[in-house]
């Protein structure tokens, strides 16, 4: 299987129907889905069929959600990359991450490379990421990696407001030199 980006501790790529029973553990957790918007999930049907959206999207966009994986033992980690939000025609930066390996820094490492390949790989003008406004980790992350606050808005229709960053290119060199 080939990786799509390689960092310092990871690889990503794409999402195959030989992950599912990974991510199953990763959206069957409570604690994974409590910020997401998502109900947990409860089926592995839910979950091929969700694999089955991603390759889709591989297809059509040329990019997707990603698998990610610990270089140190080729072990899944959870998943990170870009998703077209059609009903917003917005490319979003996502990721989530099994629990274990939270505070590792390994969302902002992915991120920073999904970022890099989207605007010179993909030539992206803009990314964009959501987070509930509670999700304060989340945030950290996306302030980390260079992008700024656009404005609270609903992710869904009759959600709480959510917090929306945004980046391009520049503004990420900008932010990365402070």
């Amino acid at each position: 299987m080939k990786n799509l980006i390689e960092t310092e501790r990871l690889f990503l790529r794409e999402i195959t129907l030989d992950d599912k029973e990974e991510l199953f553990k990763l959206h069957s957790n409570p604690e994974v889905q409590k910020y997401t918007g998502e109900p947990v999930v409860e089926s592995r049907e839910e979950i091929e069929k969700a694999i089955r959206t991603r390759i889709n999207d591989y297809e059509k966009y040329g990019y997707g959600r990603w698998a990610t994986v610990l270089k140190k033992g080729m072990q899944f980690v959870g998943w990170a990359g870009l998703a077209y939000l059609p009903e917003f025609d917005e490319i979003d930066l996502g990721y989530r991450f099994l629990p274990e390996f939270w505070g590792s820094g390994l969302a902002t490492e992915a991120s920073d490379a999904i970022l890099t390949y989207g605007f010179d790989s993909l030539k992206l003008r803009k990314i964009i990421a959501i987070a509930m406004k509670e999700n304060k980790a989340s945030i950290r992350v996306m302030e980390k990696v260079g992008m700024e606050f656009d404005k609270f808005a609903p992710y869904e229709s009759g959600s709480e407001d959510a917090v929306w960053y945004w980046c391009d290119q520049k503004l990420i060199k900008k932010n990365k030199r402070h």
